[in-house]
C-alpha cells in the first residue's frame, strides 16, 4: 500500500511533532532554556519535509529508529548552535560537536530508541487499520456491485393495463365466455 498525500502529511506531522518535541524537551532538561524559535521553525520544517518524503509507504521499526536518530542528531546540532547564554557555553564546552559526555549521549540514545519503538508501534497499528478498512470496503463494494448486476439482469415484469371498470368481465363469466355451453354428444351422433 502506498500513502496518498493527506495520509503522508498526517504521518509527517505526527513524526515532526514527536521528533521536535523530544529535541526541545532534551534541551530544556539539559540546559534549562528553550531553543531559539527561528532555529526551532527551521529544524521543524526540515524534519517535516524529510518525513513527508519518507512517508510514502509503511516503514520498518529499524528505518523509523534510524531516521529518528538522524533527525535528533541534526536537531541537537541546530538547537545547540542557536542557543545563547549558558546553553551556548555548555554546548561549546562539549567541543562544539555532539558532546563528549557519555551520560548525555546515552540519555539521547535511550530516549530516541524508546521514541522510535513507540513510533514504530503506531506505524504498525495505523497500517493494520488501513489494510482492514481497505479489505472491508472492497468486500462491501463487491457486494453492492453484485446486487446491482443481478438487478440489471432481471427483466422487470410488465403489468397489464386494465380495461375500464365498465368493460371488465366478472371472473366467473370470464372463464365461461369462450366455453361451449352444450352438454352431451353432438346432435348428429345421437340420431
Amino acid at each position: 500500500m502506498h500513502a496518498r498525500l493527506p495520509l503522508r502529511l498526517a504521518r509527517a506531522a505526527a513524526f515532526t511533532v514527536v521528533c521536535v518535541g523530544l529535541a526541545v524537551l532534551g534541551h530544556r532538561v539539559a540546559g534549562g532554556s528553550g531553543p531559539d524559535w527561528r532555529a526551532l521553525c527551521a529544524g521543524g520544517g526540515a524534519v517535516a519535509v524529510l518525513a513527508a518524503l519518507a512517508a510514502g509507504r509503511e516503514r520498518s521499526p529499524l528505518t523509523i529508529t534510524l531516521f529518528l536518530i538522524g533527525t535528533q542528531t541534526a536537531l541537537h546540532q541546530l538547537l545547540g548552535a542557536s542557543a545563547g547564554g549558558p546553553a551556548l557555553n555548555a554546548h561549546l564546552t562539549h567541543g562544539g560537536g555532539l558532546g563528549v559526555d557519555i551520560g548525555m549521549l546515552l540519555a539521547h540514545l535511550t530516549a530516541t530508541l524508546i521514541t522510535g519503538w513507540w513510533l514504530a508501534q503506531g506505524e504498525s497499528a495505523l497500517w493494520s487499520v488501513l489494510r482492514r478498512v481497505g479489505t472491508l470496503t472492497t468486500r462491501a463494494l463487491r457486494r453492492v456491485l453484485a446486487v446491482l448486476c443481478a438487478a440489471a439482469t432481471v427483466t422487470p415484469q410488465r403489468h397489464a393495463t386494465r380495461p375500464p371498470r365498465h368493460l371488465r368481465v366478472p371472473p366467473a363469466r370470464r372463464e365461461l365466455r369462450d366455453a361451449v355451453r352444450r352438454r352431451g354428444p353432438p346432435l348428429r351422433a345421437a340420431f
